[in-house]
């Protein structure tokens, strides 16, 4: 069974750093593209960035060089290093793993960027 977990959310300030962490397991992550996505209260969910098995990386708009997203095979690990937040950053965030068959989800984790 495929599971999917974050970690990390939390309160932070405007202008702080925060690092997601999403942990899978029961899956080849490998040779999975991981994802991380978000979605605000009365908004739909947004792609905040991927990467794929090869590395290639892809991010929204929004993100504008704040964000990095990196994975770790050997600890079946996709991270998400967030910086220069903005009180719109506020959201839930979900972690993604899509195998080319299926796509799995998480149950997110809360970020509030507030002063």
């Amino acid at each position: 069974q495929v599971q999917v977990v974050e970690s990390g959310g939390g309160l932070v300030q405007p202008g702080g750093s925060l690092r997601l962490s999403c942990a899978a397991s029961g899956s080849i992550f490998s040779m999975a593209t991981m994802g991380w996505y978000r979605q605000a209260p009365g908004k739909q969910r947004q792609l905040v960035a991927s990467i794929t098995s090869s590395g290639y990386t892809n991010y929204g708009d929004f993100v504008k060089g704040r964000f990095t997203i990196s994975r770790d095979n050997a600890k079946n690990t996709v991270y998400l290093q967030m910086g220069s937040l903005k009180p719109e950053d506020t959201a839930i965030y979900y972690c993604n793993e899509w195998t080319g068959t299926f796509d799995y989800w998480g149950q997110g984790t809360q970020v509030t960027v507030s002063s």
